[in-house]
């Protein structure tokens, strides 16, 4: 009955902290060369603090990651009374890094796999972007939160997917490792959903079981 997969990104096609870990260290160390009066006072915790914070100063921009990035680059080089023109070199210089992910061993041969049957999208709350993570040739369209304004498990993210695909929620399964954002979330959407649990992490006590669980997306196939 499956016509659409849809696919989350982080940590279901690749582990995604040791990428934003590796991302904000490049970002902070170019500015410790480039503008190092700008760093003064900070290291990367205290960076990554100071997007939590504008998340709280702008609510109706939380989604946005790129924008709570820049932001908080922008006020770190209006802290220093610095000209904030090259925020957006900053910003390339984070996202470049950020992109630059190791997919799982099974993502690339099982995507190729499905694709063969079934429409492929992608959904994602952060900002990376396929054609820099090397994917862009399997999907056949992405729907972010920047561009969807809302975040998963808000419906209105999958409901983008699904104007994006043309479909109707009930041929669109959806597959990801977050039980709220993306099982939930999908569930709520009338889309179906798949559970990525490569870890053996215990699904939560208060929320409904999941219809389909995995390890891998091998064992999907």
């Amino acid at each position: 009955m499956f016509q659409v997969l849809s696919f989350d990104l982080d940590d279901t096609l690749w582990p995604v902290e040791p990428v934003i870990i590796a991302a904000e260290r490049e970002l902070y160390e170019w500015l410790q060369r480039c503008y190092p009066a700008v760093v003064q006072g900070h290291n990367v915790e205290t960076m990554r603090g100071m997007c939590f914070r504008i998340a709280a100063q702008y609510p109706q921009r939380a989604h946005d990651t790129t924008f709570l990035r820049r932001e908080a680059l922008v006020q770190q080089f209006a802290a220093a009374r610095h000209d904030d023109a090259p925020a957006d070199d900053a910003m390339e210089v984070y996202l470049k890094a950020r992109n630059r992910v190791n997919c799982y061993p099974d993502v690339r041969p099982a995507l190729e796999r499905l694709r063969k049957r079934y429409r492929l999208f992608a959904i994602s709350n952060g900002n990376a972007d396929l054609s820099r993570c090397g994917l862009a040739d399997i999907f056949e369209g992405h729907v972010t939160a920047i561009a969807a304004g809302a975040a998963k498990p808000d419906p209105q993210i999958f409901m983008r997917m699904l104007e994006a695909a043309g479909v109707e929620a009930s041929v669109v399964l959806h597959i990801g490792d977050d039980p709220r954002a993306d099982i939930v979330g999908a569930r709520r959407a009338g889309l179906g959903a798949v559970w990525l649990n490569r870890d053996a992490r215990t699904w939560p006590k208060e929320l409904d079981p999941p219809p389909r669980i995995v390890a891998t997306l091998a064992e999907l196939i």
